[in-house]
């Protein structure tokens, strides 16, 4: 069975909202070999609407390394009911959101990944299909939606598999559902 993974970068005040604005001074090469490790055995992503969008838009224009060129080339299912024109390797899951990701996660193939966190995520949480969290505490506070925020979500208990802390501040909370 593939293995789900979400990886979601945050600020010290929880804040998910436009990382792009916050999170660039910190990417460097131990971001960068995280990143890839991260990616070691994923073939496929998982993406809400908006996380689509704003990715399909900022990696499109990417091309020439591999992890861009790897990024951009796999494919990529998305939860929406609104996106009517599918670019960059795209497709909507079909039907129920929850029930067509625990059927790509039946299939054959390697790991899937999930970049971002919304109301997406709170149904993957609810329906305890993710299987291992990364969350990327970035040393920085913003103002912002904060992550699950108004999604009415209860209280979930999660495990700590390991955290991993960078020069730069960043501190990964790799974390997997209680059993």
């Amino acid at each position: 069975m593939r293995k789900l993974i979400e990886s979601t970068f945050v600020t010290l005040n929880g804040v998910i909202d436009e990382p792009q604005n916050w999170s660039p001074p910190y990417w460097d090469e131990e971001h960068m070999a995280y990143n890839q490790s991260l990616m070691e055995g994923v073939e496929g992503q998982v993406l809400g609407r908006v996380t689509y969008e704003g990715f399909a838009d900022a990696w499109l224009s990417r091309a020439g390394d591999p992890l861009a060129d790897s990024f951009n080339a796999m494919p990529k299912w998305v939860a929406s009911r609104t996106v009517t024109e599918w670019k960059w390797n795209a497709q909507p899951l079909e039907g129920d959101a929850a029930e067509a990701v625990r059927k790509l996660k039946e299939s054959e193939g390697g790991d899937l990944i999930k970049y971002g966190t919304g109301s997406f995520s709170k149904t993957l949480l609810e329906n305890k299909l993710v299987d291992e969290y990364h969350f990327w505490i970035f040393p920085v506070v913003a103002e912002g939606a904060t992550m699950f925020q108004g999604t009415g979500i209860d209280i979930t208990h999660l495990d700590l598999l390991g955290t991993t802390t960078f020069k730069s501040g960043i501190v990964v909370h790799k974390l997997a559902p209680k059993a």
